[in-house]
Formats: structure tokens, sequence, C-alpha cells
């Protein structure tokens, strides 16, 4: 018969998790809610077009998440949006 080796002490897990769990989960990640870098901006139309595309090659909407999150046209073509993106690319 085979025997199993002995199994490590699990002490120092078993404190992580308490640890982990009695906080909030936006401080045991390290993050804030809403975690997202988020900028508005008001500018002529293809002032706006270039900027998201700018956020985009910047920032790679695989690694970030990068989306327009708001795009409200208004009066004079002028153009008022939001850009969204995570802070790193974990």
């Amino acid at each position: 018969m085979s025997r199993l080796p002995p199994r490590p002490p699990l002490d120092g897990l078993r404190r992580q998790l308490a640890r982990a769990r009695s906080q909030p989960a936006s401080e045991a990640s390290g993050r804030t809610p809403g975690a997202f870098v988020r900028e508005t901006y008001l500018m002529s139309r293809e002032e706006a077009r270039s900027k998201a595309r700018e956020w985009f090659s910047t920032w790679p909407k695989a690694a970030y998440w990068t989306e327009v999150e708001s795009w409200r046209p208004l009066p004079d073509d002028r153009i008022e949006f939001t850009m969204r993106r995570l802070p790193t690319a974990d």
C-alpha cells in the first residue's frame, strides 16, 4: 500500500482567508469601487472621433476594456462623450 505524504499546515492560508473575508471587496483588491478610469470630453465631432481613436490605440480594448461609455450630440455639431478603461491591464 502506498502512503500519502503528510498534508502541509494550513494555518497561514486560514488567516489570509479570514482577513480577506473581513475586508470590503474594494479594500481587498486595493481598488476603489468603480475602479474604471473615466474621462469626459466636449469636442467637435471630428476631434471627438480622433480622441476616441487615441484612447483605443493607447489602451487596447482587449487588455483595458476600453470603451466609449456615452456619446451625446449637442448643438453646433459638438459631442459630449465619456471614455472608460481599466487602470491597468492585469
